[in-house]
C-alpha cells in the first residue's frame, strides 16, 4: 500500500478528517462505561433517581455525538477510498495504453482485467477500512485497556496478559495466510483468462461442438481457484472464533475474580460492570483489528500486483506518446536493413522468426508479401509501426531509424488494417472515424465508398448511425473488413499496411477495391499481405517469405520464372495445367521436371 501513497495525496483532507472524526467517536464510546458505572454506583445502589436521570441524559447526548462523528468519518472515508480506486483504475488503464505488444504478451489479458477490477477493489476497501477501523480499533483497544487499568490494576493485568496471547495467535495466522492470498489472485487470473478466451471464441466453440471440452477446462481452473480460496478462507474463519474464545475465557476469569473482589468490598458493583463493558469493547475492537490485519495482508498482495503493472516500463517508448495532434511523417522511402526478430525470451538464432530481411519501398509503390502460414509476414509489417522492435538490424524511413522518430508521429503516419477486423461498440460512423474523430460526413462517406462499404451501409435502417454490437457482431466478416479498410483510408496515411484484409471479400468486390485503392494510394507506400496470388499480381514488388527469410523478390512474372516457392504457391492455387509459365525452361530446370 505504501507504494500507492501518491494516489492518496490528492485526498489528504479526507484522509485527515476521517480519522479525526473517528477519534472523537472513540472518545465518546469510552465515556459510556464510566457513565454506566456512575449510574449503578450512585443511582441504582443508592436509589437516587435524579442521578439516574441526569446521567441517562448525558449518556444519550454522548451517544448522539458518537453517531454524528461516526457518520462524518464514514463519509470522508468513502470519499477518499472511492476516489483512490477510480484514480488507480484510470492510472492502470492509461499505463496499459503505453504497453508494447511485448508487454501485453507478458501480462495476459485476464490478469490485467483482474488487476483493474478485483485487485483495485481490494485496495479500495482496505483504504475505507483503514480510515475507519485503523483508527477506531487500535484507539478503542488501547483506550479500553488504559481505562480498565485505571479502574483496577489486578483485573487490568488479566486483560493485558490475554491480549499478549491473542497478538501471538494472530501473528501466526497472518504469517501463514499471506502467501495463500497471493495464490488466490494468481488462480483468479487463470479463471478470468479462461473466461475471456472462451467468450471471445464462443462461435468457434459452438461451431466445433466443443462446449463440453471448454466446460471441462474451465472446471479445472475454477476448482483450483476454489481449492486455494477455501484454504485462505479457513485462516480467515479461524480468526473470529479464536479471538472470541480467548476473550470470553478472559471475561469468565474477570467475572469470577471480580465477583470475589465485590464480595470483599474491594471493588464496587458499578466498577465491575464498567470493567466488563471495557472487556467487551476490547473484544469487539480485537475482532476488528484481526479482520483489518487479514485485509491488510490480502490487499498488500493486490497492491503489489497493481504496482507491478504501474512500474513496468514500456518496451517501446518515446517522447510525446499522445497521438492527438501528432504531425504525420510524409514517408518517401522505407528500408529494411538486415532485420532479424525473435519474440521475448527466445532470442537465439534457432528461435528467430525473421532473419536477414532486406527490402526497400518507395512512395507510390505497392510491396506485396506472400508465403506459407507462419512464414513471418504479419510479424514483418508489425515492426514498421513499432508494435515490436527489431532484435537486430534496422528499419528506416527517409534515412531515419524508426527508433529515432516520435512514436505518435510514426504511428499517425501509418494506416494499418489487421488480419482480424476489430470494431468497437458504437456507430459505424464512429468506427470509421476512429483515427480521425473530426472527419466530416463527406470524408467518411468517401472513405467508405473507396472501401466498397458505402452501398451496404446506406441500405441499413440507420445508415452510418447504425449501432454495432461488441466486435461488430451484427455485421458479416466481409462488411467488417470493409469498415476496417475505410477506417485506415480516412486518415490518408503515408504508409498503408493491409494484413490479409480482403480474405473475406469475393473476387469481384476485391477487384473494385483494388481499383479504388490504386487511385488513393498513389502518394503512399503500400505493404500488402495476401494469401491469394490474384491479390498480389499487380504489385510492383512481391516478396516471398519462407520460414522467416526472403525466398524471392520481384514482379509476378519474374518470380514465376525464378522462385520455386512462388511457383509452388501458384500451382497450389491455379493448378499445373492452368499455369502458362510452368513450361518455361527455367522453371523446368528449377523444379527438376
Amino acid at each position: 500500500m505504501w507504494g500507492l501513497r501518491a494516489y492518496i495525496k490528492p485526498y489528504w483532507k479526507f484522509v485527515v478528517l476521517g480519522p479525526l472524526f473517528m477519534i472523537f467517536e472513540v472518545f465518546f464510546d469510552l465515556l459510556q462505561p464510566r457513565l454506566a458505572a456512575h449510574i449503578v454506583n450512585f443511582g441504582v445502589v443508592l436509589r437516587d433517581y435524579s442521578v439516574i436521570e441526569r446521567t441517562g441524559i448525558a449518556m444519550f447526548a454522548v451517544t448522539l455525538l458518537s453517531l454524528i462523528t461516526g457518520v462524518g468519518c464514514n463519509l470522508f472515508a468513502s470519499r477518499a477510498s472511492q476516489n483512490l480506486g477510480a484514480d488507480i483504475r484510470e492510472a492502470l488503464f492509461t499505463k496499459i495504453q503505453t504497453f508494447s505488444f511485448e508487454n501485453m504478451d507478458k501480462f495476459q489479458t485476464g490478469s490485467l482485467i483482474t488487476r483493474m477490477t478485483n485487485d483495485v477493489v481490494q485496495v479500495q476497501n482496505l483504504m475505507q477500512i483503514m480510515l475507519q477501523g485503523l483508527v477506531r480499533s487500535p484507539s478503542l483497544l488501547i483506550g479500553s485497556v488504559v481505562m480498565a487499568l485505571l479502574m483496577n490494576v489486578k483485573l487490568g493485568l488479566i486483560l493485558l496478559g490475554t491480549l499478549i496471547v491473542l497478538i501471538a495467535v494472530l501473528a501466526v495466522l497472518i504469517r501463514y495466510s499471506s502467501p495463500l492470498f497471493a495464490g488466490v489472485q494468481a488462480k483468479l487470473d487463470a479463471v478470468n483468462t479462461r473466461i475471456q478466451e472462451n467468450l471471445a471464441g464462443i462461435r468457434v466453440v459452438k461451431a466445433f461442438v466443443r462446449s463440453d471440452y471448454e466446460t471441462k477446462r474451465f472446471r479445472e481452473v475454477n476448482r483450483e481457484y476454489t481449492h486455494i480460496s477455501i484454504k485462505a478462507a479457513r485462516f480467515i474463519a479461524l480468526n473470529s472464533p479464536i479471538v472470541t474464545l480467548i476473550m470470553n475465557a478472559c471475561l469468565v476469569v474477570i467475572l469470577l475474580y471480580g465477583g470475589n473482589l465485590v464480595w470483599d468490598s474491594s471493588v464496587q458493583v458499578g466498577d465491575l460492570v464498567a470493567f466488563v463493558n471495557y472487556v467487551v469493547q476490547v473484544l469487539s475492537s480485537l475482532l476488528m483489528v484481526s479482520g483489518l490485519l487479514m485485509n491488510v495482508s490480502q490487499a498488500n498482495v493486490s497492491a503489489r500486483r497493481i504496482q507491478e503493472v504501474l512500474l513496468t516500463k514500456p518496451r517501446i517508448a518515446s517522447e510525446g506518446m499522445a497521438v492527438e495532434n501528432a504531425t504525420a511523417i510524409p514517408a518517401e522511402h522505407v528500408k529494411f536493413q538486415n532485420v532479424a526478430f525473435a519474440y521475448a525470451g527466445s532470442q537465439d538464432d534457432r528461435s528467430l522468426v525473421l532473419r536477414d530481411i532486406c527490402l526497400e519501398a518507395r512512395r507510390g509503390e505497392t510491396v506485396a508479401l506472400i508465403g506459407a502460414t507462419g512464414s513471418g509476414k504479419s510479424t514483418l509489417v508489425q515492426l514498421l509501426p513499432r508494435l515490436y522492435d527489431v532484435t537486430s538490424g534496422s528499419i528506416a524511413i527517409d534515412g531515419r531509424d524508426l527508433r529515432e522518430l516520435p512514436l505518435a508521429a510514426l504511428r499517425s503516419s501509418i494506416g494499418m488494417i489487421m488480419q482480424e477486423s476489430f470494431l468497437f461498440t458504437g456507430t459505424i460512423r464512429d468506427n470509421i472515424a476512429f483515427g480521425k474523430p473530426d472527419a466530416t460526413q463527406e470524408e467518411i462517406e468517401a472513405a467508405a465508398a473507396a472501401a466498397q462499404a458505402h452501398d451496404f451501409i446506406a441500405k441499413l435502417p440507420e445508415g452510418y448511425h447504425t449501432l454495432l454490437g461488441q466486435k461488430g457482431v451484427n455485421l458479416s466478416g466481409g462488411q467488417k473488413q470493409r469498415i476496417s479498410i475505410a477506417r485506415a483510408l480516412l486518415v490518408k496515411p503515408s504508409i498503408l499496411i493491409m494484413d490479409d484484409s480482403t480474405s473475406a471479400l469475393d473476387l469481384a468486390t476485391e477487384q473494385r477495391l483494388r481499383t479504388a485503392l490504386s487511385a488513393l494510394t498513389r502518394d503512399s507506400i503500400t505493404f500488402l499481405i495476401a494469401q491469394r496470388i490474384s491479390s498480389v499480381m499487380a504489385a510492383q514488388k512481391i516478396i516471398v517469405l519462407d520460414e522467416g527469410v526472403i525466398a524471392g523478390s520481384g514482379t509476378h512474372e519474374e518470380l514465376l520464372a525464378s522462385c520455386a516457392v512462388y511457383q509452388d504457391i501458384y500451382r497450389s492455387q491455379y493448378g499445373r495445367e492452368e499455369a502458362p509459365y510452368v513450361h518455361r525452361p527455367s522453371i523446368q530446370s528449377a523444379t527438376g521436371e
